[in-house]
């Protein structure tokens, strides 16, 4: 198979990143997001440009250390996550993107629980970014709420 390989990981992972940093990039200056009511917890754009990539590398660290036990799943994930930015900023759908990121919550517990049981210092280092999911989630459902 294809993504068998867990030197394959780093790049999905990389490629992830830029494809969903492609379309989110000038969002902070696009007239439609700054128009939105969104929440006071909402943190300023260069956040997400340094959270973003340490979340990734823990991610593919974590993915790395517990490869091939999350393999199919969190390349799934990976997908979800790539695609939330494009359904949000690019096309502009947030309700869409919030069913998305729910799913990704979804996705990451499973991975989450998988690499934990596999290796504990991958499932603490992926928690982060569930965490984050999180948050994101909140974001986006208050912008769903409230415009």
């Amino acid at each position: 198979m294809l993504l068998s390989s867990k030197y394959l990981i780093f790049p999905l992972v990389i490629a992830a990143l830029i494809l969903g940093g492609l379309s989110s990039s000038d969002a902070a200056n696009d007239v439609w997001y700054l128009e939105l009511n969104k929440s006071s917890l909402n943190p300023p754009g260069y956040i997400f440009g340094i959270v973003w990539p340490i979340l990734y590398l823990l991610m593919a660290i974590s993915a790395y250390r517990t490869f091939p036990v999350s393999t199919n799943v969190f390349y799934l994930q990976l997908f979800f996550n790539a695609i939330w930015s494009w359904l949000f900023f690019a096309f502009q759908l947030p309700l869409i993107a919030l069913l998305c990121i729910w799913l990704l919550i979804f996705l990451n517990f499973k991975v989450n629980i998988d690499m934990y049981k596999y290796d504990k210092l991958a499932g603490y280092l992926y928690t982060p970014y569930i965490i984050w999911l999180l948050f994101a989630s909140y974001l986006n459902l208050f912008i769903v709420l409230n415009n």
